[in-house]
């Protein structure tokens, strides 16, 4: 039997297992930072498949490390479990943990013969946190070689354009007043933020085709007869690179001090969570992942007519930056929805989901496989640490 058999083999065998758990992830949608059922389930089958499991790593309650073997050549599995709030898992955090899991299993098996140490790394709120920020910051991405993840989507993708991100909270405070007997005693902070969208609108007409500023009203006030006093809104602002991005929110920052200044309402601007950077994905690596898919049964098509790739931003960019990685994306099938959609979290749960888990595990797994073995890359990637 081969290596890439015996990888498919221990990750066949464990089907039942990664399905459950892709299943059991789908129904218990936790937010950020809060995944505590979540995390503890894929750190639990982790253990019970012989790994030594860390628990609560660099002081977050739901990241943990799992690692098997001891080799030369260390590659690190990210498993994200984070939902969104209201559609649940429409971003399919449930088939990224499962398939994740899977990769490293089937590594295990032969980590020895390719001289490998395995990691999975349970990484909490990527929708907006940056869980892997937090771990790259605490020195757990420092001594691998290499990272990989697969993401699911409408559509087969190698990559996508991964954009820089902020997210963050702007808060306008004002002073009450009855609306309709003394208006002229109130500072309406539902109109600072109004005309701060009125800006921002106006500003799309300058903006790089990459940059893109959209957000929701959080507070927007108590009763249509009071002058609103406190309005919250939430938003997120992304370009191509961490240089563009802070040129565009001091434009954008600019928009909501306008608001601010017109009426007379104060303003606070909240940071929420890290930053995300651009993405460079491992192009060597990269092709060696497309051969494993491949082998699957799967088709890059889209990328060879040269499709314009999806934009997405993620957190997964900000560990490419530091360690050679991959964030390809896996194709289910959504009849026409996208993530982030509540169709697409239905789609997260059915037969073709269940087997994209067992085919981003092969596929992550036997790429390392022929990484391992490809004498130019293994040394490439060993020797930047």
């Amino acid at each position: 039997m081969t290596t890439n058999e015996r990888v498919a083999e221990t990750i066949e065998k464990a089907r039942g297992e990664l399905i459950a758990l892709s299943h059991f992830i789908h129904a218990h949608p936790e937010l950020g930072y809060e995944e505590f059922t979540s995390s503890n389930a894929v750190a639990d089958v982790a253990e019970t498949m012989g790994f030594l499991v860390e628990r609560g790593i660099a002081d977050l309650p739901t990241a943990f490390r799992a690692t098997k073997g001891s080799g030369e050549l260390h590659v690190v599995f990210c498993a994200e479990y984070d939902a969104l709030p209201d559609v649940g898992h429409a971003c399919g955090h449930n088939i990224i943990a499962a398939s994740s899991l899977g990769a490293a299993l089937g590594l295990g098996a032969v980590a020895d013969e390719l001289d490998l140490t395995v990691t999975l790394l349970g990484t909490p709120s990527e929708e907006g946190g940056g869980g892997k920020i937090d771990l790259i910051n605490a020195g757990y991405f420092d001594d691998a070689h290499a990272a990989l993840m697969i993401h699911p989507f409408p559509t087969e993708r190698l990559d996508a354009i991964c954009l820089a991100v902020d997210h963050f909270d702007v808060a306008f405070a004002g002073k009450e007043a009855h609306a309709s007997a003394a208006p002229w005693e109130g500072v309406n902070a539902l109109d600072a933020l109004t005309i701060s969208q009125v800006a921002l609108g106006l500003l799309r007409q300058q903006l790089r085709p990459e940059d893109q500023v959209h957000g929701i009203v959080r507070e927007g006030g108590s009763a249509a007869n009071i002058i609103p006093s406190h309005v919250v809104g939430r938003f997120m602002a992304r370009s191509s690179t961490a240089t563009h991005l802070r040129e565009l929110r001091e434009r954008v920052d600019a928009c909501f001090e306008a608001g601010a200044l017109a009426t007379g309402a104060t303003l606070v601007i909240d940071e929420l969570g890290h930053q995300f950077s651009h993405m460079v994905s491992d192009q060597e690596i990269l092709a060696h992942y497309r051969r494993a898919a491949e082998a699957l049964g799967r088709s890059f098509a889209l990328d060879d007519e040269g499709t314009p790739k999806p934009t997405i931003s993620t957190d997964m960019a900000n560990v490419s930056l530091v360690v050679p990685s991959i964030h390809p994306l896996l194709m289910i099938p959504t009849n026409g929805a996208s993530n982030h959609q509540p169709e697409f979290t239905a789609a997260c749960v059915t037969p073709f989901a269940d087997q994209a888990v067992i085919d981003g595990a092969v596929a992550l797994a036997h790429t390392v496989v022929s990484v391992a073995r490809d004498s130019a890359l293994r040394e490439r990637l060993v020797e930047r640490t």
